[in-house]
């Protein structure tokens, strides 16, 4: 057993599971509130803040996200659902100009931004007893997900975040050891036996978990994901937006 400090955050961040059904409760406004602020307070790469919630609560908007994810129907279902934007468009209006942006750092800069403040939100839902679930299929449709949402140029939308109160948690599934995560001073080249340890392990909670049992693993997770191009359009999408092109 690795000796590991314990309080009630880390608790949190180490239970975490993924939640796609949720009560008809809806989520307060003081709940609501402090999951925003709490995300609001996150690190930002040179303060730039470079990152637009949008809460969606009409009902058709709703339904429409569900239709251009490809059918993730805990999008309406869930009590909230809010879409993490990169924006640079304050800034240009802040600066008062045209801004020299396209660069490729701008645009990782604000994925970068995006995702610690989604993870600041969910790590906040969750120690409120609430669940959630991201939505990276928003990107399946992205122009229509840009028109649904009115963006302008050098705005996008990076994922979603649909949460609520949890009707059910699957049991937490196993992550890979850290072993295989956690290098010191330089790179290490994986191992292959801890790997495929790692694939039976997650293959027999895929197996055995109370809720959608099925023959899976990580090593087809793989092939399935990145054995084939993703999202072709992206690369023009982006550049379209004002991202990317440099």
């Amino acid at each position: 057993m690795i000796p590991m400090t314990q309080n009630s955050t880390i608790k949190t961040l180490t239970s975490h599971v993924s939640v796609r059904d949720f009560t008809a409760e809806p989520v307060s406004e003081a709940d609501r509130n402090a999951i925003f602020e709490a995300a609001r307070a996150s690190s930002s790469s040179c303060f730039l803040q470079v990152v637009t919630v949008i809460r969606i609560t009409d009902p058709g908007k709703r339904r429409a996200f569900v239709k251009l994810t490809g059918g993730q129907r805990h999008i309406e279902t869930a009590a909230e659902f809010w879409v993490f934007c990169a924006d640079y468009r304050r800034c240009e209006v802040m600066a008062g100009k045209t801004l020299d942006l396209g660069w490729t750092e701008q645009l990782l800069v604000g994925c970068t931004d995006v995702a610690i403040m989604a993870q600041s939100a969910m790590a906040a839902l969750e120690s409120l007893g609430l669940g959630g679930v991201y939505a990276g299929g928003i990107r399946n449709s992205i122009e229509e997900v840009d028109r649904l949402l009115g963006l302008p140029e050098n705005v996008i939308p990076v994922l979603g975040l649909a949460f609520g109160h949890p009707a059910f948690r699957n049991e937490l599934k196993p992550r890979l050891p850290r072993e295989a995560l956690l290098c010191e001073n330089t790179y290490r080249e994986p191992d292959p036996a801890l790997l495929e340890n790692y694939d039976r392990e997650l293959a027999r909670y895929y197996e055995t978990r109370s809720r959608n049992p099925k023959k899976d693993s990580w090593k087809a997770g793989i092939e399935r994901i990145l054995l084939r191009e993703r999202r072709p359009f992206l690369l023009a999408y982006l550049q379209k937006k004002g991202f990317g092109k440099r």
